[in-house]
């Protein structure tokens, strides 16, 4: 498999399962790539939607990718804590200096003290329908949110107490190098 190389920017590109993309992230800068594990950070990017709209963020975010689940980690840093937005999907592929997956709808909010929800449940549904997700995909996916929210309550892997910070500060060390 290829991975991107640390310091390398790269794009992120989102798909749906019919293969239209869904969204696009225009820079994110490689922070660490190991054991199957790519993390990321970008800050005031701009991001592409599908429909032509276009925005940037607005606070530093810490991106945790797998080479094996089916699911990503947006650590995003905010005044009064650490926030993440995980997203049930494929696991990623590196093409063309693109981190590339597939979104399957479903996605956790989670919550600085680690309380979280569960969103876009009928979204899932119904694009389940729309796109013909297999009985396969449909089992992976819930496989992977009963993996995905006791990562959450274990506090490992992006959910580590400090985990976050710690990327973030590598992420500022790095831009000030350039």
């Amino acid at each position: 498999m290829n991975y991107p190389k640390i310091g390398q920017i790269v794009e992120i590109h989102s798909y749906k399962h019919n293969s239209n993309i869904h969204r696009i992230w225009q820079e994110t800068t490689i922070l660490d790539v190991s054991n199957g594990v790519v993390i990321g950070a970008n800050h005031k990017t701009l991001v592409m939607e599908s429909d032509g709209r276009t925005w940037y963020t607005r606070e530093p975010a810490v991106c945790y990718f797998f080479s094996e689940y089916w699911f990503n980690v947006l650590c995003m840093l905010r005044k009064d804590g650490v926030y993440f937005y995980c997203n049930l999907s494929s696991p990623f592929v590196y093409d063309q200096k693109t981190i590339k997956y597939i979104d399957y709808d479903l996605d956790i909010k989670v919550y600085p003290n680690l309380k979280y929800d569960i969103l876009d449940v009928e979204e899932y549904r119904r694009h389940g329908e729309e796109m013909g997700y297999s009985s396969e995909v449909k089992e992976i996916i819930n496989q992977q949110l009963l993996l995905l929210k006791e990562m959450i309550e274990s506090k490992k892997g992006p959910f580590a107490p400090g985990f976050a910070e710690y990327w973030y500060d590598i992420y500022k060390k790095r831009l000030i190098k350039r």
